[in-house]
């Protein structure tokens, strides 16, 4: 094996997996990824969702998630405000990596 080989994956891989865990590996992110699946979802909808949450460490995984292109947020000028939370494509092509961790928890968690 040269020294460019680690686990059996190229060097270039390794940095694939890293940029993904850069994005999405805070904690709560998958969570948060996954009820969204269910379709649009408000602030507190999903700090109901998420049991345990704080609204800080929600707020700023959701800023986190908008910076990173997976999720879109949408503010309407009602009173008091309305935000909604909703995944862009690259949020929505996240859908087999989280059903492959269900699948694995199911079995060896």
């Amino acid at each position: 094996m040269d020294h460019k080989t680690v686990l059996g994956w190229a060097e270039d891989v390794g940095c694939s997996i890293q940029k993904a865990l850069n994005v999405l590996g805070g904690k709560w992110t998958f969570l948060i990824i996954r009820d969204l699946f269910e379709g649009t979802k408000r602030f507190g909808e999903l700090r109901k969702s998420l049991d345990g949450i704080s609204p800080k460490t929600l707020s700023e995984r959701l800023k986190e998630l908008e910076r990173n292109g997976v999720v879109t947020r949408t503010a309407y000028p009602t009173v008091p405000p309305t935000v909604e939370y909703t995944l862009t494509k690259k949020g929505r092509s996240l859908k087999n990596i989280i059903k492959e961790m269900k699948l694995w928890g199911a079995q060896w968690g």
